[in-house]
C-alpha cells in the first residue's frame, strides 16, 4: 500500500513538472536554445556542379577530373548535440526556506534544458555526484528517457554528504568522447575545482548554474537559533538579532558569492544563478538572451 502511493506521488510530481516546463520549452525555450547550441560541425552531405560564388575551397577535383567541370561538395550541419546535467546532491542541496528545496529547482532546471534538448533531437545524460559518483545515466534521446531523469532527481536518494565538484568534473570529462554542453548545477560549496573546470571548459561547452537560498545571504532577526552546517553536521547557537552579527553574515556570504563568480568567469565559463523563490526560467531565457546576443558580435 505504502509503495503503492509513494509511486503515484512520484508521477504525480514528474507529471507535474513535465507539464509546466514542456509549456515554457515550447512557448520561449527552445527556439532560443536552437539558437545558442549550434552543433559540433558539419558533415558532408552531397556534390553538384560549380556556380559562381561557391567557395574554390569546396571543389571535389575528384569529381571534377572525372565529369570534366566544376563540382563543389556540400555540407550541412550535424546538429546533434550531447548535453550532460552535472547534479549536486549534497546535503546542502536539500535545503530550502521559501518556496521549494534547491533539488526541486534543480529538477525544474533540469526539465527544461532537457525537453529543449530532446525537442531539437540532442541526448541528454546525467552525473548525479556528491563528494563521489552516485549516479550515471548515459546520453538518450526520447521523452521517457527525459522523464527518468527528472525522476531520478527528484527521488533519488544518495549516501554522500558532502560536495566534491572535481571528482564530478573528471568524471565527465573521461566518460565524455565528443564536444558536449556541460550544465554543472550546484550550490558551489565546495574549493579546489578550479583546474578540471578548466580543462572540461577547453573541450566542452560549460556553464554553471549556481542554485542558492536567500537564508544562505541574508538572515532574518529571530532570536537564538541553532544553525547546523548540511554537510559536516556541526551545529552552533547563533544570536540573529545581534545587528553586528548579521551585518557580518551578509559582508562574508556576499564576499564569497562574489569571488565564486569572478573564479568561475575567470575561466571564461558563464554563470547562471537561480534562488529558490524566484523563477527557474527567467534566468535561464536571460542567458539564452546574452549567448544569441554574443553570437551576433562575433
Amino acid at each position: 500500500m505504502k509503495e503503492t502511493f509513494l509511486k503515484k506521488e512520484i508521477f504525480k510530481k514528474v507529471r507535474h513538472i513535465q507539464i509546466y516546463t514542456t509549456k515554457v520549452v515550447n512557448e520561449a525555450l527552445s527556439g532560443a536554445y536552437k539558437s545558442v547550441f549550434k552543433g559540433s560541425g558539419a558533415e558532408f552531405e552531397e556534390v553538384r556542379e560549380y556556380v559562381p560564388g561557391d567557395d574554390v575551397r569546396n571543389i571535389d577535383w575528384n569529381v571534377t577530373a572525372r565529369m570534366g567541370s566544376p563540382f563543389v561538395k556540400l555540407y550541412v550541419e550535424e546538429r546533434e548535440l550531447t548535453v550532460i546535467l552535472l547534479v549536486d546532491m549534497s546535503r546542502s542541496n536539500m535545503f530550502g526556506t521559501r518556496v521549494q528545496m534547491k533539488n526541486e529547482i534543480a529538477a525544474q532546471l533540469s526539465a527544461a534544458l532537457a525537453f529543449s534538448a530532446i525537442k531539437n533531437n540532442d541526448k541528454v545524460g546525467l552525473i548525479i555526484f556528491t563528494d563521489k559518483i552516485e549516479k550515471y545515466v548515459p546520453p538518450k534521446k526520447g521523452k521517457k528517457h527525459v522523464l527518468r531523469v527528472i525522476r531520478e532527481i527528484l527521488f533519488f536518494k544518495p549516501s554522500g554528504r558532502k560536495t566534491n565538484l572535481t571528482s564530478a568534473i573528471d568524471f565527465a570529462n573521461s566518460v565524455l568522447i565528443k564536444k558536449s554542453v556541460l550544465f554543472v548545477i550546484s550550490d558551489f560549496y565546495d574549493t579546489g575545482f578550479k583546474k578540471p573546470m578548466m580543462i572540461a571548459s577547453k573541450k566542452h561547452d560549460v556553464i554553471a548554474v549556481h542554485v542558492k537560498d536567500s537564508l544562505e545571504y541574508s538572515i532574518p532577526r529571530a532570536g537564538i537559533v541553532q544553525f547546523e552546517d548540511a554537510e559536516t553536521g556541526e551545529v552552533a547557537l547563533v544570536n540573529t538579532s545581534n545587528l553586528k552579527f548579521k551585518e557580518k553574515y551578509e559582508e562574508i556570504t556576499t564576499a564569497g558569492r562574489d569571488e565564486l563568480y569572478r573564479l568561475i568567469r575567470s575561466m571564461n565559463i558563464d554563470v547562471i544563478s537561480i534562488e529558490t523563490d524566484k523563477s527557474v526560467f527567467e534566468p535561464l531565457e536571460k542567458f539564452f538572451r546574452m549567448r544569441t546576443r554574443r553570437s551576433a558580435l562575433r
